[in-house]
């Protein structure tokens, strides 16, 4: 197989599918026979997924790696931020905490020179063992005021000696100026590099684009390779916050309705992606008392500042909707921070999140938790409750919680995890409902509103995978891609 160089896709702004396109081309020259690996400079999401060495990544760059069929590494994702509370960011590199620094600290500081050669140092590593590597941008390449400190866009694909493909979401207006006004504002290094423009997200008949597709190749002078369909029915994990502003938020009649507490600062969302694919439940997120009432059961999620989330629960009169529903028999789950808050109290000794040392917890479990400044980030195989299967997940937190009545969830090995009673159980697991057999217990009570069956969402994903490959394949001209970015000899 031919050796490649690398691909990058960047974009006009956020949210024009810089991230589904890598998942996608990536599936597709799989299928091709190459051996393809995303890689992302620099990646700022509270969605984080554990490699197999126990290391933390954006989960983006995970379904990627799984959409190469390959196991994800630090290599590609090397510089994580995650947003831990206002206007301030935990920075992880190379797969651990290295820090908290406000948003202002790190984009106008001064150790992006550090960290970019950080970057440069995994992506090599990664192109060793990976053909071709496909990078990706964040946000727009033409922010001005920022360029010069950036490290994940046209420096990063500089260094890589990359061939640039420009995506612009046809689906949010402006598409000529967003295309141009972004070329023109390149430097002209950096319009060498654009070798493509892609147009995201149209909507209807493709040929009605035909003249706007001239126009723009001759403002612009690079061709267009790609126009891709609006593809509402292909399902790929979205980890940007914009994803959760569309998730729904209110119960409906004739399902099983599950809420997602909406922390303000909720991590790790993707855990009930799976929920939301099965057709018997109605998955929606709410803060509302009122609307979170109506649910059959209810999940308090992660956070990345649990204490600040837990007097948020509070204030909004959320903490008493909970202890209602539990009163009532409702099942309540809590994973990972949502976990820590169903306990007796939560301490934090070290000021890890906060100022505040102690705070109550909901007092549904009988745990205790103190928050540590060592992070804990592994995969894991365990059982659940008593069932035979062995199951899979990930933890990623800061904390050790304690009970003095065992009553354990979970069996990872010899040891047991998390906490269960009638009504109610928490447990430190992402990933855990990715789980059939725990679906399936969650819904048994169920069983007589709706018909049993049972969804398994890897094969889902594995489906959605081929699906965008192909429409991908069928809308941009890969082979001219392939072709321009092979090696010469």
């Amino acid at each position: 197989m031919k050796k490649l160089r690398p691909i990058m896709f960047v974009g006009t702004g956020s949210d024009v599918g810089k991230s589904m396109l890598v998942t996608g081309i990536g599936r597709l020259l799989k299928q091709k026979g190459y051996t393809p690996a995303p890689f992302k400079a620099q990646n700022m999401s509270l969605n984080s997924f554990v490699t197999p060495d126990g290391l933390e990544i954006g989960r983006a760059q995970a379904v990627q790696a799984e959409a190469c069929q390959i196991d994800c590494t630090t290599d590609m994702n090397p510089i994580l931020l995650k947003p831990s509370g206002v206007n301030k960011s935990q920075v992880v590199l190379h797969g651990k905490p290295i820090g908290d620094q406000t948003i202002k600290e790190y984009f106008l500081g001064n150790n992006k020179t550090h960290l970019f050669e950080e970057a440069k140092t995994a992506f090599f590593r990664l192109q060793e063992q990976y053909n071709p590597i496909i990078l990706e941008g964040a946000g727009s390449i033409s922010e001005l005021n920022l360029k010069h400190r950036d490290i994940v866009n046209m420096k990063m694909a500089q260094a890589a000696s990359a061939d640039v493909y420009l995506i612009a979401d046809i689906d949010k207006g402006g598409v000529f100026a967003s295309v141009y006004g972004t070329i023109a504002l390149l430097e002209p290094w950096e319009k060498e590099l654009i070798k493509g423009i892609i147009i995201n997200k149209f909507r209807g008949d493709v040929s009605l684009f035909d003249d706007g597709k001239n126009m723009l190749e001759r403002l612009t002078g690079i061709p267009i390779l790609g126009i891709v369909p609006y593809a509402s029915d292909i399902y790929i994990e979205e980890e940007d916050s914009v994803a959760l502003q569309k998730k729904k938020k209110t119960a409906v009649d004739g399902s099983i309705n599950i809420v997602v507490i909406l922390l303000p600062y909720i991590s790790n969302y993707t855990d009930f992606n799976v929920l939301e694919k099965d057709p018997r439940i109605h998955l929606f997120y709410s803060n509302d008392p009122k609307n979170i009432r109506e649910a059959d059961i209810m999940i308090l999620p992660g956070s990345k500042n649990t204490i600040q989330d837990l007097l948020f629960l509070r204030e909004k009169g959320i903490a008493k909707a909970i202890l209602e529903a539990h009163q009532s028999q409702k099942m309540i789950i809590g994973i990972c921070g949502g976990y820590q808050m169903l306990g007796d109290f939560i301490e934090d000794p070290q000021g890890v999140e906060s100022t505040i040392k102690r705070l109550p917890g909901l007092g549904i479990l009988p745990i205790r938790t103190r928050l540590t400044s060592e992070k804990k980030t592994t995969q894991c195989n365990f059982k659940f409750k008593e069932n035979p299967e062995i199951c899979t997940g990930y933890e990623i937190h800061m904390g050790e919680t304690t009970c003095k009545n065992k009553a354990p969830l979970n069996q990872i090995g010899k040891q047991s995890e998390g906490y269960l009673t009638d009504n109610c159980w928490g447990t430190y697991i992402h990933g855990i409902l990715d789980n059939p057999v725990v679906i399936e217990d969650v819904l048994s009570k169920f069983s007589t509103r709706k018909n049993k069956k049972t969804f398994d969402y890897q094969v889902y994903k594995n489906d959605n995978y081929d699906r965008l490959a192909n429409l991908l394949e069928t809308h941009i001209d890969i082979e001219t891609i392939i072709s321009e970015i092979q090696y010469t000899q």
